[in-house]
């Protein structure tokens, strides 16, 4: 993804004054199943969005990693078929839980720190489901460090939902003007770029139409 305007710039600081010191991070996960506690996380990506010059939000940068299912973890069929994921395939290069979560959270905090954030907030379609996954393997691995707020979150099937009146991603999307690839659906690194472009779409024609919120 392209990245206009590098951190550093005093611009790039100004993220932190719009989301109340939160770092606005896009999320999707691929998994075994609707169970946290139990199936397996598969396929992480996440999105990091900044703000140029004029104050949009776009999205910077793209980090992503397979996941290797934890000791006892399901794995339903069903799921698999979804997601199109081989869990055993070799050349998926999958992690294990713990070292896949700090790959992830790596440049997340170093973009906390240099944005003047204090944490990042995930972002997600039905970001719940996102946010839980991602809970319960910080929760296995025994991190301390977890650079994103634990409960809050911004859900874009709710905003979505609100801009357009479509609560489903595709529709959504189509709905804000951008363009849908029912084939490349359902990988993490497609879901989390799109949501971002959801997300930043909204967001800017909020700030566009209504106005920043103060103090910014």
């Amino acid at each position: 993804m392209s990245e206009p305007n590098p951190v550093g710039n005093n611009f790039s600081q100004r993220i932190s004054k719009r989301f109340r010191g939160f770092l606005p991070v896009v999320v999707d996960v691929e998994t075994g199943g609707l169970n946290s506690a139990t199936d397996a996380l598969l396929q992480i990506a996440a999105v990091v969005l900044r703000m140029d010059e004029h104050g949009r939000l776009y999205p910077a940068a793209t980090h992503t990693c397979h996941v290797k299912p934890f000791e006892g973890a399901n794995i339903e069929p069903k799921a698999l078929e979804l997601n199109g994921i081989d869990p055993d395939h070799p050349l998926r290069m999958a992690l294990p839980e713990d070292e896949a979560l700090k790959k992830i959270f790596r440049p997340i905090r170093q973009e906390v720190r240099q944005t003047g954030c204090n944490r990042a907030v995930l972002i997600g379609h039905n970001s719940f489901f996102d946010l839980g996954f991602l809970n319960a393997a910080v929760e296995r691995c025994g991190i301390k460090r977890n650079p994103f707020h634990p409960f809050t979150s911004f859900d874009t099937a709710t905003l979505a939902g609100l801009a357009y009146g479509q609560t489903v991603l595709a529709k959504a999307l189509v709905a804000s003007g951008e363009q849908w690839d029912g084939k490349a659906a359902h990988s993490a690194i497609y879901d989390a770029e799109k949501t971002a472009d959801l997300f930043c779409g909204i967001v800017n024609r909020w700030d566009a139409n209504i106005g920043i919120p103060e103090p910014f």
